[in-house]
């Protein structure tokens, strides 16, 4: 699934296309991948422009000129393409939206799996802080209020909110913290060192348009190079690049989890 690193390379590559434009029509494919279910999205997106593009979380959202917005939740598989008009359109592409430009005139949403959608609401109530700007106070709050492992609570998106697999076993690493102590009892130097690591790693993957495994792509078409920088995730069984040890993988509450247990130590 596309992390917070993916999807703002997405809003950083689709912005330049899209701020100030007007959206001319709206080709809806599939009916089911609308929240609220029923919603009539053409009505509401033709002749608005779209005003700019951000991220919350996960979330790519569009915010229009009469005030309303709507985000699209990228999913497992989903992606978000700038297109040119007669370009082949992909298999499982469930929305063109077509915009008032000569080259790039279409937004097409693609996603194989369909477990992305398109919510029509601005409603982030229930996310926790985002990641990039939490101080070391409030997520030392955060953490405290919970006897979970640090890495199930920090893919608690109403903890903290835009975090995935990757990138937690990713800060933890950076952080020097095992992915099994338990949250509420990480000192007050830990949770600073993990406050760091995070905005690091997430930057440091920004920068390098985030990790294509698989299907993630950004607006452009273009794959992520983070992956080529990975230090545990991924690399179950290889060498740790800080003490030659060999990285750790096992299941912690149901995902995947990769870790020095030398750097990391319990």
């Amino acid at each position: 699934m596309p992390e917070l690193p993916e999807v703002q390379h997405v809003v950083d590559t689709l912005r330049p296309h899209v701020t100030g434009v007007r959206i001319r029509a709206v080709r809806l494919h599939r009916n089911d991948i609308v929240e609220p279910m029923g919603f009539d999205l053409s009505k509401a997106l033709t002749d608005r422009s779209i005003q700019n593009v951000s991220r919350r979380a996960k979330r790519i959202v569009f915010s229009l000129d009469d005030g309303q917005s709507f985000y699209i939740h990228l999913g497992m598989s989903g992606r978000l393409i700038a297109s040119e008009p007669n370009a082949t359109v992909a298999k499982h592409t469930h929305l063109m939206i077509e915009i008032d430009r000569p080259v790039v005139s279409q937004i097409r949403f693609v996603d194989p799996r369909s477990f992305g959608g398109i919510f029509w609401t601005n409603d982030d109530t229930e996310l926790g802080p985002e990641p990039l700007t939490i101080s070391s106070s409030i997520l030392a709050r955060q953490l405290a209020g919970t006897k979970r492992i640090v890495k199930s609570a920090l893919l608690d998106q109403k903890l903290i909110a835009g975090l995935g697999n990757i990138y937690v076993d990713e800060s933890l690493f950076d952080a020097r913290i095992h992915p099994e102590r338990i949250s509420s009892e990480l000192s007050r130097e830990e949770v600073g060192r993990l406050c760091r690591s995070i905005k690091s790693v997430l930057k440091r993957a920004i920068n390098s348009g985030g990790s294509s495994l698989r299907d993630y792509v950004d607006a452009n078409g273009e794959r992520g190079g983070f992956q080529k920088l990975h230090r545990v995730y991924g690399r179950a069984g290889e060498k740790c690049v800080k003490c030659r040890s060999a990285i750790t993988s096992k299941v912690l509450g149901g995902r995947t989890t990769a870790f020095c247990p030398r750097c990391q130590m319990k």
